[in-house]
């Protein structure tokens, strides 16, 4: 792959309908652009087309129910202006912003589009005609946009792969300088997506583009036995680092799930910055979220909490810091009482709190 790679939108594709033929609209595509598919391109296809296609949209106005359906599990929640948004283990496969439930884009039709919950077989099932019709060896791509940890924006990935080398491994070999490579594994599914949108784009109405000069990523026929497909580039098991975000898996070792109601009484922590009477409050409440009997006293600048015994005060204590960490708060217990029933424990953070 040290070649020029080309990247062709494919204009004059109308607006995509219940049942309408994805082949169809590839072709279709083609013809108005002036493009005749050759060996080893690579068709890239936005998920909207396919969820349009195969009627995957809801009319139900709770986009919370919506995204609850179409989630495995939830990884980060936060509160935004009211509104609620979860990072979440999509049916479809990744790891992504409300399972990829979307309102944009949506036509006349209008309602939330979902996700096919197998990718791949969408990507099998377009491949199989496209290279009937053309005879030519291809790969395609379903490509989505999701954020990234660590980084503003989104980008687009591969939701869904056939026919193309997902991922290039290079552990085993050597580096330019002949030093062993170890970890090095390039996820060339998504980076063939995110090529591609920078002519399909969010706003463009192109849903569909054609990457030529990766033939060396495209596969023979006989190679395609038992290829995973973009779903094998998920991170899942012990590899998976991220199944929780930092602060989800502090209150969920406090028996506080994320997504669960006992979370959302707990309180959903904000998007944004946050104020330490409103962090402190929510840290009480997950603090005392097991223990019915615990009582506290909330003030300016500390906490005073109190349990039926010392042995129930010392955890009380313990988890009362734990919560407070989710926010980069600290709490310094003083002197219990003399019935060890009571303790005062100051807290120490700015007024307004940016989340570590």
């Amino acid at each position: 792959m040290s070649g020029a790679v080309t990247i062709t939108p494919l204009h004059g594709i109308p607006e995509v309908c219940l049942g309408d033929d994805l082949a169809d609209l590839v072709d279709g595509g083609l013809r108005a652009s002036g493009l005749t598919l050759a060996d080893g391109d690579v068709v890239v296809v936005s998920s909207k087309v396919a969820s349009k296609a195969l009627g995957l949209v809801t009319d139900d106005p709770d986009k919370e129910r919506v995204v609850a359906a179409e989630s495995d599990g939830v990884v980060a929640e936060r509160l935004s202006g009211g509104r609620l948004t979860r990072i979440v283990t999509a049916k479809a496969g990744p790891v992504m912003a409300a399972a990829g439930v979307d309102g944009s884009n949506t036509g006349e039709r209008g309602g939330w589009l979902l996700l096919p919950h197998d990718p791949d077989g969408v990507c099998r099932t377009l491949h199989g005609e496209l290279t009937r019709r053309h005879g030519v060896r291809l790969g395609v791509v379903l490509s989505d946009t999701a954020g990234r940890p660590w980084r503003a924006g989104q980008v687009d990935f591969a939701l869904g792969a056939h026919g193309l080398r997902v991922l290039d491994d290079l552990r085993g070999a050597v580096d330019a300088d002949g030093r062993d490579l170890s970890v090095t594994a390039r996820a060339l599914a998504d980076e063939i997506a995110a090529a591609a949108d920078l002519v399909k784009g969010k706003v463009l109405g192109v849903p569909v583009a054609v990457v030529r000069g990766l033939a060396d990523v495209v596969l023979d026929e006989a190679a395609e036995v038992d290829r995973d497909g973009a779903r094998g580039l998920v991170r899942t098991g012990p590899e998976d680092w991220f199944a929780l975000g930092r602060v989800e898996a502090v209150r969920a070792a406090l028996g506080v799930t994320a997504g669960s109601p006992l979370a959302a009484r707990v309180g959903i922590p904000p998007a944004g910055p946050d104020t330490r009477t409103g962090a402190v409050s929510r840290a009480v409440r997950l603090a005392l979220a097991d223990d019915d009997d615990a009582t506290a006293d909330v003030g300016d600048d500390s906490v005073t909490l109190g349990a039926d015994g010392p042995y129930a005060l010392g955890r009380l204590v313990a988890r009362l810091q734990a919560a407070l960490s989710c926010d980069g708060l600290e709490g310094d217990p003083l002197a219990p009482a003399a019935d060890g029933c009571s303790v005062v424990v100051r807290v120490r953070g700015a007024d307004v709190l940016s989340r570590p």
